[in-house]
């Protein structure tokens, strides 16, 4: 069942800060700093469970299992990156049914050819304006939870075709009933501010870290006209940098203790993974 905590947030006008989550372990963390929203991240949750490319290779079967799990794990609304639909319309329809029955609160879709690439590396191609139209059509008219489930209709246009097409293809999946607009990967705060001034539905901003969109606080987005921002890198990006230090400082000393290489308490993990539920259980029914 979809969260209504995101449509509620939009209503509100509430500026929403979603952290990417890569694994299960990045969501207990999450849970525990508090995020009530976050971005089930095709890139990570692919690099994280499969170690490949976010280049169209995870099929739709693995990801609605990731995506599954994330819910299950996230005490927050999950949006869930979805990637082309999967295939064709029909496609679309089913992976709509799926992540709306898995829990999830709003799915993204993009206009990229099949198979996709990340939207923040080269040889992106995205398909004609009006395939992307009836795509959004079919997942509009797919979920049944109206109200609380949200579709996102990304344009990759920016790269290969320019900014004006990209606007004009937001128009576009405006009309076809999308209910929060995504354009990727723009290159600098004045192409930012000209799509928001576009248009009257929440804009999404991508602050992908390392990526080829300015990254700026949350309060200059909001003042951009932006509603949420997603940030699908953070938690790969620095997990991957502190195992980078606790591997060399260990390859270097033979010794895990180091004070350059903070640990996170593990009887607190323990608990936040769900242990102490185990615990409990094998108590009750000890012979």
């Amino acid at each position: 069942m979809a969260h209504p905590i995101l449509r509620q947030k939009l209503d509100r006008g509430e500026f929403i800060v979603a952290p990417g989550l890569h694994d299960m372990i990045a969501a207990t963390v999450a849970d525990k700093v508090g995020f009530d929203i976050v971005y089930g991240t095709g890139y990570w949750l692919t690099a994280s469970a499969l170690g490949l490319p976010d280049a169209g290779i995870a099929t739709y079967t693995q990801m609605l299992e990731r995506m599954a799990t994330l819910v299950r794990t996230s005490r927050g609304a999950v949006i869930a990156d979805a990637d082309t639909g999967y295939g064709g319309l029909l496609n679309v329809h089913h992976t709509v049914r799926g992540y709306e029955a898995a829990g999830v609160t709003a799915i993204q879709l993009e206009d990229q050819e099949f198979p996709k690439k990340c939207g923040h590396t080269p040889g992106k191609r995205c398909v004609p304006t009006r395939d992307m139209v009836d795509k959004i059509k079919v997942a509009v008219e797919a979920r049944e939870d109206r109200e609380n489930f949200l579709i996102i209709a990304r344009t990759d246009a920016r790269a290969e075709l320019g900014v004006d097409e990209a606007l004009r293809r937001l128009e576009a999946y405006a009309e076809a009933g999308a209910d929060i607009l995504f354009f990727e990967a723009p290159q600098s705060e004045d192409e930012m501010r000209r799509a928001c001034e576009a248009f009257d539905l929440p804009m999404l901003a991508n602050m992908s870290d390392g990526g080829r969109t300015p990254i700026l606080p949350a309060r200059v987005l909001e003042e951009i006209g932006f509603a949420l921002a997603i940030y699908p890198s953070l938690t790969s990006l620095s997990a991957a940098a502190a195992m980078e230090r606790a591997l060399a400082s260990l390859k270097a000393t033979g010794d895990s203790r180091s004070a350059e290489v903070p640990l996170f308490d593990f009887q607190e993990f323990c608990g936040r993974i769900g242990f102490q539920e185990v615990w409990d259980f094998e108590r009750r029914w000890a012979r």
